[in-house]
């Protein structure tokens, strides 16, 4: 039960995390399209993070909610890879980080549709629909940019180059991960991975941006709570209302 539950926090904390760094940009997108766009792509995490969270809350049978787990841990107890924590930067980072992200997050759902637990391919039934828009948004438009103007294509060549090294740290599964994988739970790491390398290269050579090596080395630790300082100030901006006023309700 506890790798389980370890298991739906680092679901729902990726879907938090991603949605609050994209939720800072709202009012601030590059046009009034892709601005709400980019908040309803927020939303959409946003609802995925409260059905993982919400069964967290339950599996820890500690009457906590998903509110709780959300505005009342701290950095260390978060469990988001470290790629979702990474600033916005200018458009082409925030839009390199939200496909790399998507590319995983889709073939992941693919994947947990088939769970052993019925809840969790319950919610990832739900979410496949959102993330298979995510993913087909974000891809056209690295293509378009890629294959853009010479800035917008050495824009999104130095995201790519700065945001690969927390590309793998999605497959490189620990006990839990490994302990999901045996109870039929989650998708093993290989197919994952696979799937995540074709369809990335084929968006990227269409793109006409260079791809980094497939094993090139690998950041990694937000699973197990090692994050970086972004986090921390993420969390404080995020958590900020709940921790001054505990309790407090609309």
């Amino acid at each position: 039960m506890d790798a389980k539950l370890d298991y739906l926090l680092r679901q729902g904390d990726n879907a938090l995390i991603l949605s609050q760094q994209l939720c800072k940009l709202c009012g601030k997108g590059p046009a009034l399209e892709e601005d709400m766009a980019l908040a309803n792509v927020a939303l959409d995490l946003l609802g995925q993070t409260r059905m993982w969270l919400t069964y967290a809350a339950e599996l820890e049978g500690l009457g906590r909610s998903e509110d709780h787990l959300a505005y009342l841990r701290d950095a260390h107890q978060m469990r988001c890879c470290l790629i979702v924590e990474q600033p916005n930067g200018d458009y082409g980072f925030t839009l390199m980080r939200q496909f790399l992200f998507d590319s995983w997050h889709y073939f992941l759902m693919q994947g947990l549709t088939k769970s052993s637990d019925p809840r969790i391919a319950e919610i990832a039934e739900k979410s496949l629909k959102e993330v298979t828009y995510h993913l087909r948004r974000s891809g056209d438009l690295v293509v378009r940019l890629g294959d853009g103007t010479p800035d917008s294509r050495q824009r999104m060549q130095s995201a790519l180059d700065a945001l690969w090294p927390y590309s793998g740290e999605m497959f490189i599964y620990d006990d839990i991960d490994n302990q999901m994988v045996a109870q039929g739970v989650a998708p093993a790491a290989a197919g994952l991975r696979a799937s995540f390398l074709e369809h990335v290269s084929e968006i990227l050579a269409e793109a006409t941006l260079a791809m980094p090596p497939a094993d090139a080395w690998m950041q990694q630790g937000g699973k197990v709570g090692k994050h970086s300082e972004h986090l921390g100030y993420t969390l404080a901006e995020m958590q900020f209302l709940q921790r001054a006023y505990p309790g407090a309700d609309w």
